[in-house]
């Protein structure tokens, strides 16, 4: 088939791009700014045009599907539609994409992108993922070979209904994107029993307060007691966990955290269907991490960079106790915390716990909010986090190994010891390496 990608710039669109590129089928794609995505998108064949056109639309196209974002009053689903194509919104293309796979899909508010790759470090098979694996070095994995699929199923639209899951791996179920489901937790809940019950095989964190009502068949993690014996050490200045989960022995994987414990021991579980715990053992040592969790950018004796992606408190309270299991183990004695607030909505329905989630670091910056196309609405930031003394800034700059923090036209501090990390899921990513 020839498909058109409308958004392919996005995480989640650019893993489909990717994987029908593979499967063989010819395919382009729009997107309003150029990116490293993008330009990934073009160095593997694919056609990318950067802008909305009804122009993009290729000649002999079967097929375009678009991300959540996307209008239908943008230009290319116009055309698309006036030349009797058919147009599909990325959930929509799930059903259709998935549908002859034997789906591992993992969900849940926290800790999907990091399962999901653990899972694919462990398992054969394709994957699609919503961040770079730095294992396989992408978001996508292609085997052709069998029709397993290790999937990052997404809750945020719904589309892990049309996920196809054969077994439903669910770390949490915290409510999140609740503007979608209505700000209804009903309908929340409903989505997320429905994704489990649907799957044959189900793994689940059973100490998940919504997950722990489910009386279906599963195999149930249970965190406080399945998990013993947490260590965490540092290989050549990385961070592993070792741990011991149930009665299966030892394990050791890329990571600080309890959170990273359990992620892992949900793939584990899984796995361990089909395949030995010394297999098992082994492959989850490929795990290197996913770019921008708990990603470390630059490593000095005394400094280092960190980007995380976390947007959410309860992420961010989490890569906080890791950054100060990581500032002991290296000698550093102070943590700058610099955050860029991702949507108005997120961050006022959640402003309590964000205030509380900062707890333990030295300094904390934070940047304007990154609106992802909602409107302005006023927050006191500088009155709510009063208690950290909160330097508000418009802009890092990198400068060589370090981070000035920008004010107007002028440079306001310079960050340069101890650990220095960006929360966000927004452009901050790119601020804190310096890249356009």
């Amino acid at each position: 088939m020839k498909i058109h990608f409308i958004g392919i710039g996005g995480i989640g669109i650019s893993g489909l791009a990717k994987y029908m590129r593979f499967s063989g089928h010819e395919v382009s794609g729009s997107d309003m700014k150029a990116t490293h995505i993008t330009q990934r998108l073009i160095d593997r064949g694919i056609t990318v045009h950067i802008g909305h056109n009804a122009a993009n639309i290729p000649e002999g196209c079967d097929l375009v599907i678009h991300s959540a974002i996307i209008k239908p009053t943008n230009s290319e689903i116009v055309e698309a539609r006036a030349r009797g194509i058919e147009v599909l919104h990325r959930r929509d293309a799930l059903l259709r994409i998935l549908k002859e796979k034997k789906v591992y899909a993992v969900c849940g508010a926290h800790g999907k992108s990091t399962t999901t790759a653990i899972l694919a470090s462990i398992m054969s098979g394709s994957a699609i993922i919503g961040a770079e694996s730095k294992g396989f070095g992408s978001n996508v994995r292609y085997d052709g070979s069998t029709d397993v699929m290790l999937f990052e199923a997404d809750e945020s639209d719904g589309s892990f209904l049309n996920s196809n899951p054969y077994c439903s791996i669910v770390t949490n179920a915290e409510p999140e994107h609740m503007e979608y489901y209505n700000y209804n937790i009903d309908e929340f809940h409903n989505a997320y029993r429905r994704f489990v019950e649907m799957a044959p095989l189900r793994v689940i964190n059973a100490e998940d307060p919504f997950m722990a009502t489910l009386e279906c068949d599963a195999i149930r993690l249970y965190p406080s007691t399945d998990i013993t014996n947490i260590t965490y050490i540092l290989l050549d200045d990385e961070p592993y966990t070792r741990f011991t989960l149930k009665n299966m022995g030892e394990f050791e994987v890329w990571g600080f955290g309890e959170h990273i414990a359990m992620d892992a021991s949900l793939a584990i579980l899984a796995a361990a269907q089909t395949m030995s715990i010394a297999a098992i053992r082994a492959n989850l040592l490929h795990f290197k991490g996913i770019k921008k969790r708990f990603d470390v950018i630059f490593k000095g004796t005394e400094r280092v960079i960190i980007d995380d992606y976390a947007h959410h408190p309860t992420e961010i309270k989490a890569t906080m106790e890791s950054l100060k299991t990581y500032a002991a183990l290296k000698g550093f004695d102070r943590i700058v915390a610099i955050w860029q607030p991702h949507k108005y909505s997120r961050t006022i329905d959640n402003l309590d716990a964000f205030v509380e989630c900062f707890e333990g670091c030295d300094d904390l910056v934070i940047l304007p909010v990154w609106a992802a196309s909602e409107e302005p609405r006023e927050i006191d930031f500088e009155g709510r986090f009063k208690r950290y003394n909160p330097m508000m800034c418009d802009k890092l700059i990198r400068s060589g190994d370090t981070i000035d923090a920008i004010v107007g036209d002028a440079v306001a501090a310079t960050f340069d010891k101890g650990l220095i990390v960006g929360f966000g899921a927004g452009d901050l990513t790119y601020q804190l390496r310096g890249v356009k």
